[in-house]
């Protein structure tokens, strides 16, 4: 009888398993008896992440960057300075610095930047809703807060506003609007003590400059009706045309009675004479005016008897003390109303110079341009990283089957495996099948 003889030949991945150089040789020569797969899997994973790759549509950043206003008054530069010897002064040092506005400017106007408000109105400015294929605000608003990055530099304070965007145009634009947005609503909340100072001066003037309107017309039209521009002026020049017509007077009638014994009554220098004193006593009756009643309380009573004879130039001398009571009271008026409006004007103009030092206004560093390049995808790099990851996948998948299968088939690991993989190619097969009966 023959025997059977087995020889048995030692596996040389057992025996070789125990040292960490051989476990690194034998999955080497695992894969490289299996390189025309993982050539095939590289190829096509370089093939389908370059498709990928340049499926992808480009974006384009905008970048700029923006200064916060210094609003560091005295008080606050002391207190800069106490910082400054913070390690001296301990415990004051660290409390002058909390206590410094600078960092408080730039932190308030990144969270004005991220309010809603801001975004909200460059939603409504750009039709983003539409750009971005949204149905519902809030989302847009979230898609754009992806798209926009704020950063803040600690020493220097500098924010740089960073919006990427499928096109060049749009990313500048948005960047841009950044900028008009937050502008708008600083100046629109600013509530300074300046502001309300100007406010409350342009509401006074207004109602000052009515006032100096109404004035000055009260006093034109009694100027008008009682031909008076100027009492005392016109006093002094009536009292002096008064003086010399009657002194006129006095000559002329010493001359008529030297005329009068020379040559009596019918010659004709005396009539001439005579003339000339009827005329000087006429002129001086009319500087002179008549007497009339007390002047009363009223300049509407003045009006009615001062100035009724008509085509007078002046008034008539008696009248003039009657006028020059309410001519002053109105050119008092006048006066006081100017004063409290020039005041006025100039405490405004000083108003709307304080509250333009006070609106924080954003100064920009570098304004947004177009971008001449894309920012995303980095495609050589998408590409390449992509189909390393399927090389790992598929060298992961080759030694993952070779352990598999050098499992025995009693282990208990291999029976888990073949009472769970039967149940979910059934359950898969059964989603497929209802799938396909849908369709």
């Amino acid at each position: 009888m023959l025997e059977t003889v087995t020889i048995s030949i030692p596996d040389n991945r057992s025996h070789l398993s125990g040292t960490p150089q051989a476990t690194w040789a034998v999955r080497a020569r695992l894969l490289w008896q299996h390189r025309r797969l993982l050539v095939r899997v590289t190829a096509i994973a370089l093939i389908v992440s370059l498709a990928i790759a340049f499926i992808i549509p480009k974006r384009y950043k905008s970048v700029t960057s923006i200064m916060p206003p210094d609003q560091q008054n005295s008080g606050a530069m002391m207190l800069a300075a106490l910082a400054s010897h913070g390690e001296g002064l301990g415990g004051l040092g660290a409390l002058a610095s909390s206590l410094l506005g600078g960092h408080t400017t730039t932190a308030l106007f990144i969270n004005l930047l991220h309010s809603g408000t801001v975004s909200g109105n460059l939603i409504d400015r750009f039709n983003l809703q539409h750009v971005y294929r949204k149905r519902y605000r809030v989302d847009t608003a979230k898609h754009l807060a992806r798209c926009t990055t704020i950063t803040e530099d600690k020493k220097s304070g500098v924010i740089t506003i960073e919006v990427e965007d499928t096109s060049r145009v749009r990313a500048r634009d948005l960047a841009q609007g950044y900028l008009d947005e937050l502008n708008k609503l600083v100046t629109r909340t600013n509530n300074s003590t300046a502001h309300q100072e100007r406010v409350f001066i342009e509401r006074r003037l207004h109602s000052v400059e009515a006032d100096l309107e109404r004035a000055q017309i009260e006093l034109s039209q009694f100027s008008s009706k009682n031909s008076t521009i100027d009492i005392k002026e016109q006093t002094h020049a009536m009292v002096d045309a008064g003086a010399r017509v009657q002194a006129e007077l006095l000559i002329e009638q010493s001359g008529l009675q030297s005329l009068r014994q020379i040559y009596g009554d019918g010659n004709v220098r005396v009539r001439e004479t005579e003339a000339r004193i009827a005329t000087l006593q006429n002129e001086l009756n009319k500087l002179a005016g008549s007497s009339s009643a007390p002047i009363s309380d009223s300049s509407e009573d003045v009006d009615s008897n001062a100035g009724s004879e008509k085509g007078e130039l002046y008034p008539p001398l008696h009248d003039l003390p009657r006028l020059a009571v309410p001519y002053a009271d109105l050119y008092r008026r006048v006066r006081v109303q100017e004063a409290v409006y020039e005041l006025l004007t100039q405490q405004y103009e000083m108003a709307r110079i304080q509250e333009a030092k006070d609106i924080p206004v954003v100064s920009v560093i570098d304004p947004p341009g177009i971008p001449e390049k894309k920012s995303f995808p980095p495609r050589l790099l998408l590409a390449l990283s992509l189909t390393a990851f399927c090389f790992l996948i598929a060298a992961a998948f080759i030694l993952i089957r070779d352990r598999w299968s050098q499992i025995d088939a009693g282990d208990p690991r291999r029976e888990l495996a073949d009472d769970v993989i039967p149940v979910l190619r059934r359950r898969i097969h059964s989603v497929f099948g209802q799938t396909r009966g849908a369709a």
